[in-house]
């Protein structure tokens, strides 16, 4: 699940447009995610139902890029009818205009979590942000809390963090400093970065969740932050590999049909079939990833409901997305000079 937190609308932009030239048909549509195994999952519980109930075929293409969706929406050469992206970018993007309002006399809002719905979004799937740490890179310790993760003396090694401008590594450090998580925002930039200060040599970097994968797998970074559904996955083949849900931070990743789709109709469809009980049932139970659907919990196998994040609830925080939409502007600026010194 790649994520870019750029805005890359120029001619590089616009130049990837070609590569998406005639995909979209009146018998099929595209839907865009952030690859790996999430959107392999998303694909068997969502794209290929849907294909059978419609006969609408759904082409996969990735990852999502907001810069292109923006350059898309602005040319007026939309390829793309369902995108799944980030919260903060999906409030930003309606504000400015880039969404189709969701027909909800066609995605039934009614069962939905209502944290994760808006005009133009519905959620895709909820996930956290924990402490995931190799139990053997760390001669068999167990970090709790996030302030282990700035703790270099007892927990010695790398440690890998999410690189984009984004939700989550702010608050991390905020957290790790001693603030109250109802103390959070608005976010004290100038303490958290002199917190991130103190291990930024030792900080390593993660683009994508295969990425993070490979880093605590291997021992790289034998600690960090990481997607709750990535640390499910390795613990698979792993049992070494640990997690700590304490003040594990939590967002959802939503579902947008952006304005000028030349699919509108079909993309609203799949909409349903993606927020339906059975479709999040389906794909929580394949990543871990909680549903956004009120009614899926009671269709999935109760182990698997067990490690979802929505069971982690008692120091959970949840992330503001409406602050980071406002904000991100200047968040993102601060974050990339700062990573650049």
């Amino acid at each position: 699940m790649t994520r870019f937190r750029f805005a890359a609308a120029g001619f590089a932009a616009l130049s990837l447009l070609a590569l998406n030239a005639g995909l979209a048909h009146a018998d099929s549509m595209v839907f865009t995610s952030w690859g790996g195994t999430t959107q392999d999952a998303q694909k068997e519980a969502w794209a290929q139902p849907f294909t059978a109930a419609s006969g609408i075929s759904v082409k996969q293409d990735g990852p999502t890029d907001y810069g292109k969706l923006k350059a898309m929406v602005d040319s007026g050469n939309v390829d793309w009818d369902v995108v799944d992206v980030e919260g903060d970018f999906a409030i930003a993007a309606a504000k400015a205009g880039m969404l189709e309002p969701i027909d909800f006399t066609v995605v039934n809002k009614a069962d939905l979590d209502p944290r994760f719905v808006t005009d133009h979004s519905v959620g895709s799937f909820y996930y956290s942000f924990v402490l995931g740490f190799n139990k053997d890179a760390l001669a068999g310790k167990e970090p709790k809390s996030w302030a282990d993760l700035f703790d270099t003396t007892n927990f010695p090694g790398k440690r890998t963090f999410y690189k984009w401008s984004a939700p989550g590594v702010i608050e991390i450090a905020l957290l790790a400093d001693g603030v109250s998580p109802d103390k959070l925002y608005p976010l004290d930039l100038d303490r958290a970065f002199k917190k991130l200060d103190t291990i930024k040599a030792d900080i390593v970097w993660w683009t994508g969740g295969a990425q993070s994968q490979q880093l605590l797998a291997s021992g790289e970074a034998p600690i960090g932050m990481f997607w709750n559904g990535r640390i499910f996955a390795l613990q698979g083949d792993n049992p070494n590999i640990g997690i700590s849900w304490a003040q594990n931070l939590t967002a959802a990743d939503v579902l947008v049909v952006p304005k000028g789709t030349k699919n509108k109709a079909a993309a609203m469809k799949f909409l349903a079939e993606a927020t339906s009980a059975k479709g999040q049932a389906d794909l929580a139970g394949a990543t871990n990833y909680a549903p956004t659907n009120l009614k899926s919990a009671a269709m999935m196998d109760a182990k698997a409901a067990a490690g979802l994040p929505d069971k982690f609830t008692s120091s959970q925080i949840n992330l503001d997305m409406s602050y980071w939409a406002e904000h991100r502007d200047e968040i993102g600026k601060r974050w990339y000079d700062w990573q650049a010194k």
